[in-house]
């Protein structure tokens, strides 16, 4: 997992050296272990880490071109999120999971459960994305695992796919006389 050590000391990647030791000093007596009210060692020992990685040319050097990828996979993560078409792709995913899960119990109500590989070919979503949506449509209690292993709707979930279909309105057969005539 990366560590952004311009994040630890609270500087720019564009800080200067003096920079580096003027901040590291000063945060290195807040947090030092011996200091009684601010003291905290795992902190301490994250500045010394950070500053002994970027008060090193050739180690700040390495550790930039690993800060600079970070940095991309940083922008992509806020281009998907702000992306509104992503998250009602993910929408269409779960009520798609649902209703197969829906179906599938009201088909056979003694085996009503399907497997992660055949929901992931019947959904057409690869495996690491299906992963995501089974965890929320679990968490949410929408969905639960079986003790064979595959996946089942629960009563929660067929609420919530009966809650997501609209429904045609009601042809009446049978006319009631209004009262008021």
């Amino acid at each position: 997992m990366f560590t952004d050590y311009y994040e630890i000391l609270e500087i720019s990647p564009n800080a200067n050296s003096e920079t580096i030791e003027r901040v590291f000093r000063f945060l290195a007596l807040r947090y030092h272990p011996d200091n009684q009210s601010t003291g905290d060692l795992a902190r301490f020992s994250e500045l010394v880490e950070a500053h002994n990685t970027l008060k090193d040319p050739v180690k700040r050097a390495q550790y930039d071109i690993q800060h600079r990828d970070h940095l991309g996979v940083r922008w992509k993560l806020v281009e998907e999120a702000s992306d509104t078409k992503g998250i009602e792709r993910d929408v269409v995913v779960q009520e798609k999971l649902l209703s197969m899960l829906y179906v599938k119990r009201r088909q056979n109500i003694n085996d009503p459960g399907i497997g992660e590989f055949e929901l992931e070919r019947l959904s057409g979503c690869p495996r690491e994305h299906l992963e995501f949506h089974l965890w929320y449509l679990r968490a949410k209690g929408w969905i639960a695992k079986l003790e064979n292993g595959t996946l089942a709707i629960t009563v929660q979930g067929v609420d919530r796919a009966n809650s997501e279909h609209g429904r045609e309105p009601i042809t009446r057969l049978l006319t009631y006389p209004d009262p008021t005539s």
